[in-house]
């Protein structure tokens, strides 16, 4: 082999060998930015989803106040209802008792 042969082997072998290099360093960069952008993602989807679940405990907190009071007066009017219906039947009863005794 002449020298000239033998520069240019050599020489091809040292761009071969810069350019794998150089596909390896953006194999590498590629890699650390695919990384990156998949942990932002991540994070914002981590955020999107916290802010979600404190809007829905939120509006479930809400709602479930309005139903606990709705459950109250709806309990109170039927509490006042069945006392009005108890005094009733016990002035009817007082009045039997009376009637019983006066005719007895």
């Amino acid at each position: 082999m002449t020298y000239e042969a033998i520069i240019a082997i050599c020489s091809a072998e040292e761009e071969a060998e810069r350019g794998a290099q150089l596909a390896q360093r953006n194999a590498r960069e590629m890699i650390e930015n695919a990384q990156k952008e998949g942990k932002d993602t991540v994070a914002s989807t981590v955020a999107r989803a916290e802010s979600e679940i404190a809007h829905l405990m939120h509006a479930i907190h809400r709602k479930a106040t309005e139903e606990a009071m709705e459950l109250a007066s709806t309990t109170a009017n039927r509490q006042a209802t069945l006392h009005v219906r108890a005094e009733r039947r016990l002035d009817a009863t007082a009045a039997l008792i009376v009637e019983r005794i006066v005719n007895a």
